[in-house]
């Protein structure tokens, strides 16, 4: 199957090698918070007796988030190559725990979180670890909302030390893929990567790897004919979102269109609203997974 290698190169100082990470497809940055001159309190044991031990810590202050399609992997899987590649480079790992064993609930209401959508941390499935390098410090927070992850990283640089290089995501194609043959097994796949502005149907610039695996597996299959179809969540009237839904996958196919080649008689594009939702739409994050445009195949 296809996959995508996720570079996350942590040049966290000095001329350390850059590790290749593999993620499943559509992993991208979501946010990226950035303080010259902050504080941040890192984790360095599990919250007891209504005490949650840190380090605290001020400096250069990097709090940045990712989603990945996470499909069947766990927290572990998604951590553990993260985890290798710090100790790569260095670190010593201060603390690490999963959900229970942090402390549940009160250690991850008492440890500091990006707030969603940026961020989604499940009570009962996330990992944390806490690891420093002398006096640099960073923290990664995993959690899951299937069929997405979230990863958080905090990485904090002293006061007075040289800033760090900018740390780097970068998706590449290596060998086939985890989303055509989900297309291919269940008949529709998420389109996870692709990202509009809130309220909007103008699709962001890109560029957006499931795009390019949609159009190259239309190259490979000649007779296959695709539907896009977008989702809302269940904010406002069904019309209102069945026009912005409509609009959105309007807009997916004439990227397709027009920066992919694909021929306009094997695309076409629909819109249902939240008729058709993933999850509940009673918080923040059941509402953002609603959000969404599906490729779907069709039968000629």
């Amino acid at each position: 199957m296809i996959r995508f290698a996720l570079l996350i190169l942590l040049l966290l100082a000095g001329p350390i090698a850059a590790q290749e990470m593999t993620m499943p497809t559509g992993s991208r940055q979501i946010s990226d918070r950035t303080s010259p001159l902050d504080s941040y309190d890192l984790p360095i044991g599990p919250f007891a007796n209504d005490t949650l031990p840190v380090r605290q810590t001020e400096g250069r202050v990097e709090r940045i988030t990712w989603r990945v399609q996470s499909g069947s992997s766990t927290t572990l899987q998604l951590l553990a190559p993260l985890r290798d590649q710090i100790v790569a480079q260095g670190y010593d790992v201060l603390f690490e725990c999963e959900a229970d064993a942090c402390g549940g609930f009160d250690f991850r209401f008492a440890t500091e979180v990006v707030p969603t959508p940026d961020m989604y941390v499940a009570i009962q499935d996330y990992r944390f670890l806490s690891a420093a390098r002398g006096d640099d410090v960073l923290s990664l927070l995993i959690s899951r909302n299937p069929p997405s992850g979230y990863i958080q990283m905090i990485r904090v640089t002293p006061v007075g030390s040289e800033d760090p290089p900018p740390l780097v995501v970068e998706e590449v194609v290596s060998t086939p893929v985890d989303l055509l043959a989900a297309l291919d097994q269940n008949g529709h796949v998420i389109l996870d990567d692709l990202h509009f502005r809130t309220g909007e149907i103008t699709l962001g610039e890109g560029p957006f790897t499931s795009l390019v695996q949609i159009a190259r597996y239309l190259a490979d299959n000649p007779d296959t004919r695709l539907a896009l179809v977008g989702h809302t969540d269940d904010t406002g009237a069904l019309d209102a979102n069945i026009s912005v839904s409509t609009g959105r996958a309007q807009a997916v196919r004439a990227r397709m269109i027009e920066a992919h080649g694909v021929a306009a008689g094997r695309l076409e594009a629909r819109g249902i609203g939240y008729l058709a939702p993933l999850t509940s739409n009673e918080t923040p994050e059941g509402r953002e997974l609603n959000r969404r445009v599906e490729a779907v195949l069709l039968v000629n």
